[in-house]
């Protein structure tokens, strides 16, 4: 995020508590005072819930990366068969990444062969809202139902996107949109995480066996091995050298989410303790329409619609989602909310860049129209389920963890204890690693601003 987010967001924030002030009954100074106390304990309550699955979630998603290979991926996505969507859902997965890193990639992919439906919609999409950390925090956020409902959406959406671009989109738009991702040949890949760098503009190169190899940021030219294709999981996994690595990319990890994941949690603390009930009623009241299914996908619009307007995504817009679903946003409307993390205003200009203004509006409403179908899908099937079975596969908004904050010394305390030493023992062997050329790793985050595309 550069800074023209962060001060939308900080209005945003400041609206909020504006509309709180003009819609509450309190008087000012106890609504700012109890306000402020309220937002403070729903963000610590937020963090301490999902703060060990935080860490371990990125430490699976950097051991994920460091060792397994995921080489020559776009070959094995040239089609929108069947093989090719799950082929591209699978290295998605295990490419967890930042939503602007994903659609970096992704467009790599497809500008290198790769069908639109398994780089665009397989991929990309999977690499943000399918992967290990989200489904962690959804689980303690939001319940089992939503993390089931979260990935079986997922395909849903990932097969929709890609009839989407077999079936409706011309195949002269789609070849206009390669091309127009193809014509920045004066850039390279990086090596470590396949963003694209302009070798006359980025400071991160290495020299190996006669070759030169450029960078996106100073982690991942000191976390890149060139020796590790020649190693087996096995090998990696059970030396010093494997665990450093791992360690680097858990890092990268937090490099590029920690902004993201910290905006959510405070921004969903603002609004749970300066927005009152009342504000919320009116917005997601049911009793405005007549039909439930009307009702349904009205909110699956508007929760699609935040989902664009808060400008947070991935990891960090599922707390805001845990706020809306306790407030009134049914089932289907916050897995809208969730799947529209790919289309917020500043990845919407990055695909007018990428591909051009045409495909870029085409892919921008095919990720609302299908986010907003699935959502809509989902619910009626949970609600179905529910119904037949007697399982709650739809479970009540006050089960949402946003409140809790009490610190006991319980499982969830050591669970938090143990993670801070796992995190510390990781920034340990990212901090104190050597690449083999002297140099040290850990010389800040991820910043994809550097050199690569963002």
């Amino acid at each position: 995020m550069d800074t023209r987010d962060y001060l939308i967001l900080a209005g945003l924030a400041g609206l909020a508590v504006v509309v709180g002030a003009v819609t509450t009954t309190k008087p000012l100074d106890a609504f700012l005072l109890t306000g402020a106390i309220e937002a403070a304990r729903t963000t610590a309550s937020m963090v301490w819930v999902t703060w060990w699955a935080l860490v371990l979630g990125f430490a699976i998603a950097g051991g994920v990366e460091a060792w397994v290979d995921a080489e020559d991926i776009a070959d094995h996505l040239d089609t929108d068969g069947p093989r090719a969507l799950a082929l591209g859902t699978f290295f998605g997965f295990v490419s967890s990444s930042c939503s602007y890193s994903a659609i970096a990639t992704a467009k790599n992919l497809y500008k290198k062969g790769a069908s639109a439906g398994a780089a665009l919609g397989a991929f990309m999409f999977a690499s943000t809202n399918l992967v290990i950390e989200i489904g962690f925090v959804i689980w303690l956020l939001l319940g089992w139902q939503f993390v089931l409902a979260d990935f079986l959406g997922g395909f849903v959406l990932i097969a929709l996107m890609a009839a989407v671009f077999r079936y409706l989109v011309p195949d002269e738009i789609l070849e206009t949109a390669r091309e127009h991702a193809t014509a920045d040949d004066d850039t390279v890949e990086c090596p470590n995480c396949g963003m694209d760098v302009d070798p006359e503009e980025t400071a991160y190169t290495r020299e190996v066996e006669g070759s030169t190899y450029y960078f996106c940021s100073a982690s991942c030219m000191e976390s890149w091995d060139p020796e590790a294709a020649n190693t087996t999981i096995r090998e990696r996994a059970t030396s010093l050298a494997g665990w450093r690595d791992l360690a680097d990319k858990q890092h990268k990890e937090w490099g590029m989410l920690y902004d993201e994941i910290a905006l959510g949690f405070v921004f969903a603390g603002i609004l749970a303790g300066f927005v009152p009930q009342s504000v919320w009623t009116v917005v997601f009241d049911a009793h405005l329409f007549g039909v439930d299914a009307l009702y349904v996908v009205t909110m699956a619009v508007v929760g699609a619609v935040v989902g664009i307007v808060t400008f947070v995504c991935s990891v960090g817009n599922v707390p805001f989602g845990a706020l809306l679903y306790t407030e009134g946003l049914p089932f289907g409307g916050v897995l809208s909310y969730i799947y529209a993390d790919l289309i917020i205003p500043p990845i919407m200009q990055a695909y007018r860049e990428y591909y051009g203004g045409t495909f870029a509006a085409i892919l921008s409403v095919t990720i609302f129209a299908c986010a907003v179908v699935t959502g809509v899908l989902i619910h009626g099937v949970f609600v179905a389920l529910h119904a037949a079975t007697g399982v709650t596969f739809v479970p009540d908004p006050a089960t949402a963890r946003i409140t809790e904050i009490q610190i006991e010394l319980n499982y969830k305390a050591v669970l938090n204890a143990l993670a801070v030493v796992a995190f510390a023992a990781l920034y340990w062997l990212h901090a104190t690693g050597d690449d083999g050329d002297g140099m040290a790793h850990g010389h800040g985050g991820h910043d994809h601003g550097d050199a690569g595309e963002r």
